[in-house]
């Protein structure tokens, strides 16, 4: 082969690296090729979202995926702002309380707590050692910090961490619903933002969302029964005073916030130390002194 096209085709071949390297990452494992991948696992600094929904009744007008359309939702627009790599919906939480819904998938407690740790393994060996799951169903609030405090059981080489969501944000005029726990203004809102076409607001006010009260316990005693007691239809507070202005407002104060957490957990260097510390003094507690 002739020098001169040799050449040309070594300057093909560097362009079309160059271009490969400079061409923007998505932020979807799913998307990704092998190739990319490890590209993705490098600049996200092995930071991974596991955006974590449910499938479940919101109310009359909303679709059974509303939480997981709008945790990733959520998590990819955070990705934007400060890169990580999230993965493919993910919907296998904790809902027993809806099982007496239509479209509810409830799965045993049993296979919740291996898929998810089995998930996070399979992420942590694929790269992902700082994994960052990603609240956006209010069921899985007792799940997932068990869950996250389970990982003190045996040494792992990667740190699971939580994020909530966000705090309620303040000071818009917009909010008018006082109860709002279920597919209520809020939730419905940022469905108009997330995924306008799946919401039908004409629907809203079919069924009441209004508290039940059909219980009278103390507020210290606790019994898995209280949502169904409250809220049998599944929905609570009033989908019809949703509008776009809200939702933008909480969705960006949603995003904001994950994207904070990206960028703390990414410069976090002490849990992975602090963790195999635990995990060593844990093998001879004898040997701890105060």
């Amino acid at each position: 082969m002739k020098p001169a096209l040799i050449a040309m085709l070594a300057t093909l071949l560097l362009g079309a690296h160059d271009a490969r390297a400079q061409t923007k990452l998505s932020a979807k494992w799913e998307e990704l090729s092998a190739v990319d991948f490890r590209r993705a696992i490098e600049q996200s600094k092995s930071t991974c979202l596991l955006p974590f929904g449910i499938l479940e009744k919101h109310g009359p007008h909303l679709p059974l995926g509303t939480d997981l359309l709008n945790v990733r939702y959520a998590s990819l627009h955070a990705a934007e702002q400060q890169y990580a790599l999230v993965f493919p919906e993910y919907y296998f939480g904790q809902i027993f309380e809806a099982k007496h819904q239509p479209g509810t998938m409830a799965y045993s407690r049993e296979l919740q707590l291996k898929l998810l740790q089995e998930t996070t393994d399979e992420m942590a060996r694929n790269g992902c050692k700082k994994i960052v799951i990603v609240n956006g169903h209010g069921g899985n609030e007792s799940l997932l910090p068990f869950f996250a405090q389970s990982q003190l059981e045996k040494p792992h080489d990667y740190v699971v961490y939580v994020q909530w969501g966000r705090d309620e944000p303040k000071g818009n005029p917009q909010k008018k619903d006082t109860l709002d726990m279920h597919a209520g203004q809020s939730e419905t809102s940022t469905m108009m933002i997330s995924h306008p076409d799946l919401v039908h607001l004409d629907q809203a006010s079919s069924e009441s969302g209004a508290d039940q009260k059909r219980l009278n316990l103390p507020k210290e005693v606790y019994t898995g029964i209280w949502w169904y007691a409250r809220f049998p239809n599944h929905y609570s507070g009033e989908g019809a005073l949703a509008n776009r202005d809200l939702g933008e407002f909480e969705m960006n104060a949603w995003i904001s916030a994950i994207a904070g957490a990206i960028r703390a957990v990414q410069a976090d260097d002490q849990s992975l130390r602090l963790q195999n510390e635990f995990y060593e003094k844990s093998k001879h507690p004898l040997d701890t002194r105060p």
